[in-house]
Formats: C-alpha cells, sequence, structure tokens
C-alpha cells in the first residue's frame, strides 16, 4: 500500500533530520565552547601583558622622580589603581577559565598554576603599594634620590626579578593557549561544515532515490486512471480500468469502473424512459389539440353566458335604483332617519350595474377600452372607502385589516374605478389569507430618478401563488390549482379586471409571492401635481 510506503519515508527522513540537528547542535555547543576558551586565554594574555607594562611605567615614574627630585602623587596613584584593576580582572577570567574546565568535568594543572601566579602577583602588589605609600609622608619637592633609588631596588631588583619571570611564563604559556583553544574551536567549526555538508548530500541521495522509486511506481496507475477518466468523457461506459493490484489506486479504479456500470444502467433506463415518453407526449397532443377545440367551443359558450348574466341582472339593479330614488323624492315619508342608507343603496347599484357592464366588456375581450371619467383627486379617501367597504367580509372571515395611509396625495384618475380596483385587490387579500390572518396596507408617495408617484402595498399572509402561476395571474379566467381548493366559488376575472383598471390610468401592477407565505401587490399611479407647482419646480 502507498499509504504504508509513504509513512514509512517520512519517517525515516524525520530521523535523519532529527539526528542532523543533534549531531549540529552538539558540534555548534563543543566550538562555542572552545571560542569562548580561547577568548578568555586571550584576555587573561593581554592582562598580563598590560600588568607588566604598568609596572614598567612606575619603573619610569620613580625614574623620573629622581630626574626631578619631587613626586607626582597622582600619577602615582593612577598607576596604582590600574595594577589593582588588572589583577582583579586576572581573578575574574581566572575563574571563569576554571569554571568553563569544570563544565567539561576536569580541572587542569594549567588553571592550578593560573592561581598560583595570581596570588604571587596579588602579594608583590601589595608590596609594591607599601613601599609607594611609605614615600607618601616625604617632602614631595625635596625627596632624597637615595629613598627613590632604595624604592626602585626593592619594586624591582629584590622581588622584581621573580615577578618579572613569573610574568613572563604567564604570558607564554597564555600565548601557548591561545593558539590551542583556536585550533580547537577552528576544527569544530570544520567538524559542523563537514556533517552539514554529508547530511545534506545523503539528505538529497535518499530524496533523489524516494522520489524515482515513487515516480516509476506511480507512471503506470496513474496513466490507468487518466486513460478511464478519458473514456468516461468520450461516453464510453463499458470501458474497465485495470483494478488487479492491492493498493489505493486499485480501491479508486474499482469505485470508477462501479461508477462506469451504474451510469450505464442508468443511460439504458433513460432511453428506455425517453422512448416511453415521447409516446406519452404524442398521445398528450392528440389530446390537448382535443382539448383545444373543446376550449374553443366553450369560450364561446362563455361569452354568451356573460352576455346572459349581465342582461339578466341589469334590470333588477335599474328597479332596485329607481325605487330608491323614488323613495328619496318622498314627501309623505319621515325620510331623515334612512336618508344616507337609501343614498348608498343608489351608490350601491350603480356600482353593480358598472360591474355587469365590465363583465360583459370582457365577454366582448375589449377590457381594456374602459370608458373612465379622470379628474385630479385625492385618491386616500377612496381607498379608505374601499376598506370600510371590505371590512365586514374581513370580520367574517376573521383577517385583521392594518392600514398606513399617507393623505394629501392627489392622482388623475376616476374614483368610481379606483373604488372598484381597491375592492377587488382587497377581496383577494381577504379571501385567499388564512383565518386569524393580517392584511398590511401602506399608500404613500414616492420619488425615483425625477418621476413622482402613488404606490399601494398590499400584502396578506394567505396561500401565495406558486412560481410556475405568477406568469398567468392577470390572464382571464386563470385559477391555479392552490386557489381553486382554497375558495371554490372564484372565477378568475378579479386580478385581470384590476390590471386594465391599472393600466387604464397610466399606472403599473406588480405581484411578488411564495407559495405558503402570502403574496404582496405593488400599485404604482401617477401622482398628479398642480400646474403652478409643477412651474416652480421647473424654474
Amino acid at each position: 500500500m502507498f499509504r504504508t510506503k509513504l509513512l514509512i519515508v517520512f519517517i525515516i527522513l524525520a530521523f535523519i533530520a532529527l539526528l542532523q540537528g543533534s549531531i549540529s547542535w552538539w558540534a555548534i555547543n563543543t566550538a562555542v565552547d572552545n571560542v569562548q576558551r580561547g577568548r578568555v586565554a586571550s584576555d587573561l594574555m593581554t592582562d598580563f601583558v598590560e600588568l607588566a607594562s604598568t609596572k614598567q611605567e612606575l619603573r619610569t615614574w620613580l625614574n623620573t622622580a629622581i630626574e626631578e627630585k619631587r613626586i607626582d602623587l597622582n600619577e602615582r596613584k593612577k598607576l596604582q589603581q590600574k595594577m589593582q584593576d588588572i589583577v582583579s580582572n586576572l581573578e575574574f577570567l581566572t575563574k571563569k577559565a576554571a569554571t568553563l574546565d569544570a563544565v567539561r568535568g576536569e580541572i587542569t594543572t594549567e588553571d592550578i598554576e593560573r592561581v598560583e601566579a595570581l596570588n604571587t602577583l596579588k602579594q608583590h602588589l601589595q608590596d609594591i603599594n607599601a613601599i609607594l605609600e611609605s614615600l607618601h609622608s616625604v617632602d614631595n619637592n625635596n625627596i632624597s634620590t637615595l629613598v627613590l633609588t632604595d624604592a626602585i631596588e626593592k619594586i624591582f631588583i629584590h622581588d622584581g626579578d621573580n615577578a618579572y619571570a613569573l610574568l613572563s611564563e604567564r604570558i607564554s604559556k597564555e600565548r601557548l593557549a591561545v593558539v590551542r583553544e583556536r585550533a580547537a574551536a577552528d576544527a569544530s567549526l570544520t567538524l559542523v561544515s563537514s556533517l552539514a555538508l554529508g547530511t545534506t548530500i545523503l539528505l538529497a541521495l535518499l530524496t533523489s532515490s524516494l522520489a524515482l522509486y515513487f515516480a516509476r511506481a506511480l507512471r503506470q496507475p496513474l496513466a490507468e486512471l487518466s486513460d478511464g477518466a478519458y473514456q468516461l468523457q468520450q461516453g464510453n461506459l463499458q470501458h474497465r480500468i485495470p483494478d488487479n493490484r492491492e493498493d489505493e489506486f486499485s480501491l479508486f479504479a474499482r469505485r470508477v469502473n462501479q461508477m462506469a456500470a451504474e451510469l450505464d444502467q442508468h443511460r439504458k433506463t433513460e432511453v428506455a424512459a425517453r422512448q416511453h415518453l415521447e409516446e406519452l407526449v404524442q398521445a398528450r397532443t392528440n389530446e390537448l389539440q382535443n382539448a383545444l377545440e373543446t376550449l374553443q367551443k366553450l369560450d364561446t359558450r362563455r361569452r354568451q353566458l356573460f352576455a346572459d348574466i349581465s342582461h339578466e341582472l341589469r334590470t333588477p339593479t335599474t328597479a332596485i335604483r329607481g325605487e330608491a330614488e323614488i323613495t328619496l323624492r318622498g314627501r309623505d315619508k319621515p325620510v331623515e332617519d334612512y336618508k344616507s342608507a337609501l343614498q348608498r343603496i343608489v351608490e350601491t347599484s350603480k356600482q353593480l350595474a358598472t360591474i355587469i357592464d365590465d363583465l360583459l366588456t370582457m365577454a366582448r375581450s375589449d377590457i381594456d377600452m374602459l370608458a373612465l371619467e379622470r379628474v385630479p383627486m385625492l385618491i386616500a379617501p377612496t381607498l379608505q372607502d374601499a376598506i370600510l367597504q371590505v371590512d365586514s367580509l374581513a370580520r367574517i372571515r376573521q383577517v385583521n385589516l392594518q392600514s398606513d395611509i399617507e393623505d394629501g396625495v392627489k392622482v388623475l384618475g376616476d374614483a368610481q374605478r379606483l373604488r372598484q380596483l381597491f375592492i377587488v385587490l382587497l377581496n383577494n387579500a381577504i379571501c385567499y389569507s388564512y383565518e386569524y390572518g393580517k392584511v398590511f396596507i401602506d399608500a404613500r408617495k414616492q420619488e425615483d430618478k425625477g418621476s413622482r408617484y402613488w404606490l399601494l402595498s398590499l400584502r396578506d399572509q394567505g396561500i401565495g401563488i406558486p412560481p410556475d402561476d405568477l406568469p398567468y395571474i392577470f390572464e382571464r379566467n386563470f385559477r391555479s390549482p392552490s386557489a381553486r381548493q382554497h375558495r371554490p366559488d372564484g372565477n378568475g376575472l378579479g386580478l385581470s379586471i384590476a390590471a386594465a383598471l391599472v393600466r387604464a390610468h397610466g399606472g403599473h401592477i406588480e405581484v411578488q409571492s411564495q407559495t405558503g407565505q402570502g403574496t404582496t401587490i405593488y400599485v404604482r399611479l401617477p401622482m398628479y401635481i398642480e400646474p403652478h407647482i409643477l412651474l416652480e419646480d421647473t424654474l
């Protein structure tokens, strides 16, 4: 399995990388230790040389005092402090060198010699300080040459020869230590470079070998998978990818072969289904042709039916109106109590006659030829009147009407036709709502790109309209299956009449709906702008 092989390869590479890192870490630490030891040895040698040089400066100072027969105390103190600082630094470096040797687990003879030499030099420095302090009590401006010469003999002849020899010995040994530690540091750095180069070459060779191995091992299965994919792309579902190996590629090939077999079976099933569907379509076409002829006959009968309904309803409507007018003109009756009621009867009868005329017009296919009496009018009262007329229907169906109507907006319209439009839309919203649902009515003026219009938004929480039926809702007699199920007594004329009325007023109607989530109808009508206001806006 390629997965196991890859895992083994990654483990080997990780082990080699870890080994390389460990060796490099050890070699670098060794080199750093050698560098530090070499730096300490170099500093020790420098300080011993500096101490010898400072002691020589002290001798020069004493010779100058003999010549001038006076002592410069400031210069003496400066040289004393300088030698004291050098000895202190030598003591620090000696301890540091011993610490570095202790880290290695060894205390060398060289460390012991350094300590002994340092103690000797410290004692010699104390003797020098005592001799120099004894000169402090002498008159600086009248000092005896004999006193200064005695001081030189004590410092540089009696004990000085031993101190000078000791300093020379330490300088030589520290110089050898510097050379030795630098050589050790160079050897450590050379070892680091060699290890890095060796492991890099090893990793490069191993990686190249593994890449070559996997390239050869993957070439054939990948070629077989690529060829199989190409055959499937060309539609050759009978092709099968070889799957006789025991690896991931064979497992994938078996899955692809199974998929190809299933696709081939689905294709055969699809061909059979298509043939069956063509037979059904042909049979359905014949049925539709027969249905079309039947519908043409039914349409003729529908037009006749509308004409008959219009004729039959006009007579009783005229009688009701005549009786109401006579009642209103009567002198012998006290008519003030019910005069307004009779007036509404007259208006309702007129609206009924108008609707009947509309039905007759629709039966004659000329709904767009409605005659309107358009005048500047406030549209809010007409909408509110329509809401009052459908309020009883809303209460019966337990639907709550909520309105937000902006006053003072004028349109150029026919009040009677607009009332009919609003009643149709409100009636639809109520009848196709669920019990305890709400109908939201919002009307206000809008402005878009310099165009002013009045926008009515009427949103219900009813059954909604399926997306497939939306393109046909303004066609005459169209009713969706869900509408027939919810309200069997409808006739499919409401929205057709509403669309015709909106077009007659130069407006636009739009419907947005989703099944089960209600319907929103937007009616946009041009606003009427008073001439003087229009002139002011133009100026």
